[in-house]
């Protein structure tokens, strides 16, 4: 008798597949599953996919990555405005004493 995986492991790796553009053989052998239960998850995960937005949203690592460095960035600009109106409000409080 095989494994059974759920289906947010299913999901997890059918999106390594399809959305991050890694071959599906290289997964399979990565992680130990048959190609062909694989295929099979992707072209699951596909329809579902097309047909309805899912609620949940499974990040892969390369998302991640971006999102991350998205963060950052605008963590760097908030920061350079917060000094900029310190900056400002000494100035204005130096000119009323």
């Amino acid at each position: 008798m095989g494994k059974h995986y759920d289906q947010e492991y299913k999901d997890y790796v059918s999106k390594l597949v399809v959305e991050e553009g890694r071959k599906a053989t290289e997964v399979a052998y990565e992680l130990e599953v048959s190609c062909k239960s694989l295929y099979r998850w992707v072209a699951d995960y596909k329809k579902r996919v097309k047909g309805e937005q899912t609620a949940e949203r499974y990040v892969t690592p390369s998302e991640l990555e971006k999102l991350k460095k998205q963060h950052e960035k605008e963590l760097a600009e908030i920061r350079e405005e917060n000094e900029i109106l310190k900056k400002a409000v000494r100035i204005f409080t130096k000119n009323q004493e």
